[in-house]
């Protein structure tokens, strides 16, 4: 393999045997992914996948790096509302319309959104396609681009239809955040610092010294981005399908899916800003049930709130759940099991834990106080 021309570039390899692939970070790394793919997969044809917001930004500057190998492009809308049925059918027939063939190339330019579509198309084209991730938010450079997970939202929740489909190759180039609104950035956030919370209390610590770093593109964000997804191959290697650790990285997303379900997948909560309050709500609870120090929640949650992310259901706009419609939404997860709920708790700081069978009547009086 050649050298990657820009010394500062990170490669944090996932060992998955023959699926491995290298998630390749750094500043500008945009403008080498025809190298970048081609010294790992040879020259191929290849289909762009990406937003409209996107598009108006970096689209052009991908084409002309790939030159002649790009067949064409298909524009989604940007939005969680596009991970539906009613796009998917049309992005699979535009992608055989532009001749992508089971050698060729699907390449996810884009958000969380646009890699999870995406990828599930090509692993459902002509029964499975290769593709790469070029994750364009902060939220999809750190989570939705490593480690596989594909899928589409429905009514009764959030992924239910997707698939476990490796992609062959992310490239996440930290230039491309410059154009990412500050929300969307600080939502992203959110999956950060998630890496330290449930396994790495070192990190969290380093988190709350360098945040504003991170936020402000300096070194350190090339650093916690590199963290993140070492963190996030560690636990892919170890359990690709989820069948027991890779839950944990769930942390924070069985309250938070359902509270995105609940504000319909829809800008008036992100997916970022619904883990912060899922995360918070998972201290807590851990807390009232005797696992978590109170001064670890607080802690947890005082560090959200200070890079201005939400921590509470009543931060909603337009109104907050009662505790039946989360309780409702939370029954749609993908971690239940014999209709259990599956949560993933603390004991503290970088100390998190699944727990299958979480009493319920304790559950619903958190709840109850949670949403009055």
């Amino acid at each position: 393999m050649q050298e990657i021309a820009n010394t500062n570039v990170r490669v944090v390899p996932v060992g998955l045997g023959e699926r491995s692939y290298d998630i390749v970070i750094g500043d500008g790394v945009l403008s080498q992914s025809r190298d970048l793919i081609a010294e790992r997969h040879g020259a191929r044809q290849c289909a762009i996948v990406c937003d409209a917001n996107v598009a108006r930004f970096h689209l052009e500057t991908l084409r002309a790096v790939l030159e002649d190998l790009c067949a064409g492009v298909v524009t989604l809308e940007p939005g969680e509302s596009t991970k539906s049925f009613y796009e998917l059918g049309p992005l699979c027939e535009n992608l055989l319309e532009l001749g992508i063939e089971r050698g060729d190339l699907v390449i996810a330019f884009g958000g969380g959104v646009v890699g999870d579509i995406g990828g599930f198309a090509a692993s459902i084209l002509r029964r499975g396609v290769d593709f790469v991730q070029i994750p364009t938010t902060l939220l999809s450079q750190v989570d939705s681009s490593v480690g596989g997970k594909t899928g589409i939202n429905t009514p009764q929740g959030k992924n239910l239809i997707g698939t476990f489909y490796q992609p062959r190759l992310v490239i996440a180039d930290t230039a491309l955040l410059e154009t990412l609104p500050e929300r969307q950035f600080r939502a992203g956030y959110a999956e950060v610092a998630k890496y330290g919370l449930l396994g790495d209390a070192d990190f969290f610590g380093w988190l709350e010294q360098n945040w504003r770093d991170v936020f402000s593109g300096g070194p350190g964000r090339i650093h916690a981005i590199e963290m993140s997804c070492k963190a996030k191959a560690a636990i892919v290697e170890a359990d690709e399908r989820e069948e027991s650790l890779r839950a944990l990285l769930n942390l924070g997303h069985t309250f938070g899916h359902a509270l995105e379900a609940f504000a319909g997948y829809s800008d008036r909560l992100l997916h970022g800003e619904a883990i912060s309050i899922g995360m918070a709500m998972a201290f807590e609870f851990s807390n009232e049930l005797e696992l978590c120090p109170g001064q670890d929640a607080q802690r947890a949650i005082r560090h959200l709130e200070a890079c201005g992310l939400p921590t509470r259901a009543e931060q909603i706009p337009g109104g907050k759940p009662t505790p039946q419609e989360l309780l409702t939404l939370m029954a749609q997860d993908k971690k239940v099991l014999s209709g259990v709920l599956t949560f993933i708790l603390v004991r503290g700081i970088g100390e998190a834990f699944v727990e299958r069978g979480v009493d319920m009547d304790k559950l619903e009086d958190f709840l109850t106080r949670k949403c009055s």
